[in-house]
């Protein structure tokens, strides 16, 4: 296939996606409003103040889908994925219409991971070795490849749903990493990584103008498991497969604002004595909002940081060893120092209300 070829692709799955995926969106949020798949705002978890219709990720999955079954090469190992993003995208909706419980949820998303893992052996094979006196660069995982490979489906299409709490913000950062592992497969030479990935990130941006502040409809659990889902069984097909030392660190930078925000709520749930699996306002886009930064502010700053991790994960994929591993360091430094800065003026900025109010008191 020559590159001219390559190129229309790539550009033709993002159009077809993108327009397909737009022009779904009106009849998808007449269908929620039928079926009573309504977002009502009933806590201060709930950035919005009006009740707005969900499922818009069924219209994200019609864009996706039409494009990868024109534009894409569907062996064995995609067509147990899409097998599996139907399953994810059928219990979305449920869960937008019905809201499921979270057990339920989890073993149906298992089941759902386990089909490409299990059936068309889509596996986390090695992982790089993080001991530097080994001089072996790759440790094998053997049996261990198929649970691990499960955990990590499962956590990023969880991951990727925790952050859907603003305007955009999910939408937006699944484009953002949609479109940096469409960079890394061009890079590495995936052709069919690529075109996979150049039409979820179409989707999403077909969607994305109902879906900025102020939103016209939510895509749901339908759209923010699909996303999730799809993302992490790719990044298995494209990034856990070129043999770098660098290479266990690409979609952990890719990935990694929802999974910093998994993360940190699973830390902090269980550091309280609650279920890892209960609901809080403690996610990254909840202290911006309480720093006082409004919902477009909020989200630009949260896209700007999946865009600088996903720009470090391509650099990563063309450097030299030594200098990614010096990126990635400076990287990771950077991350740590913006972490506390918001944690730490979200501290002071509640330690100086309740100094207000005290004085009020008084």
């Amino acid at each position: 296939m020559s590159e001219y070829i390559v190129i229309g692709t790539i550009i033709a799955a993002f159009a077809v996606a993108a327009v397909l995926s737009y022009f779904f969106t009106p009849p998808v949020k007449n269908f929620a409003h039928k079926v009573g798949a309504i977002d009502v705002p009933k806590d201060a978890r709930r950035m919005h103040k009006k009740p707005i219709p969900r499922l818009g990720g069924l219209a994200i999955y019609g864009g996706f889908l039409c494009s990868i079954l024109i534009f894409g090469q569907l062996d064995e190992t995609m067509l147990c994925v899409l097998l599996g993003a139907a399953i994810i995208v059928a219990l979305g909706i449920f869960d937008d219409v019905l809201a499921l419980g979270a057990k339920l949820k989890f073993v149906v998303q298992i089941v759902a991971a386990a089909i490409p893992v299990c059936i068309g052996d889509l596996q986390i094979g090695l992982f790089t070795n993080l001991n530097p006196l080994s001089d072996t660069p790759f440790v094998h995982l053997g049996i261990l490849a198929v649970p691990v490979t499960i955990i990590w489906i499962v956590g990023i299409t969880n991951a990727v749903n925790l952050i859907d709490g603003l305007d955009g913000l999910a939408v937006g950062v699944s484009s953002i990493a949609a479109i940096t592992m469409l960079a890394v497969a061009l890079l590495t030479g995936n052709m069919p990584i690529a075109i996979t990935m150049a039409a979820l990130a179409g989707a999403c941006i077909g969607f994305m103008p109902y879906n900025l502040n102020p939103a016209k409809i939510f895509m749901g659990d339908t759209g923010s498991t699909f996303l999730g889902y799809m993302l992490a069984t790719v990044s298995i097909m494209g990034l856990f497969k070129f043999y770098a030392v660098i290479s266990f660190a690409v979609p952990f930078l890719i990935l990694g604002l929802p999974i910093f925000d998994t993360a940190n709520a699973i830390i902090r749930r269980v550091a309280a004595g609650r279920s890892p699996m209960s609901p809080d306002r403690g996610h990254v886009h909840h202290k911006l909002i309480d720093m006082g930064f409004n919902q477009k502010q909020a989200v630009a700053i949260l896209y700007a940081i999946s865009a600088t991790l996903g720009l470090t994960a391509v650099v990563l994929t063309s450097s030299g060893e030594v200098k990614a591993i010096v990126l990635l360091l400076a990287v990771l430094a950077a991350i740590l120092v913006g972490a506390c800065i918001i944690y730490g003026a979200e501290h002071w900025s509640k330690h100086a209300s309740e100094n207000k109010e005290d004085k009020d008191d008084e």
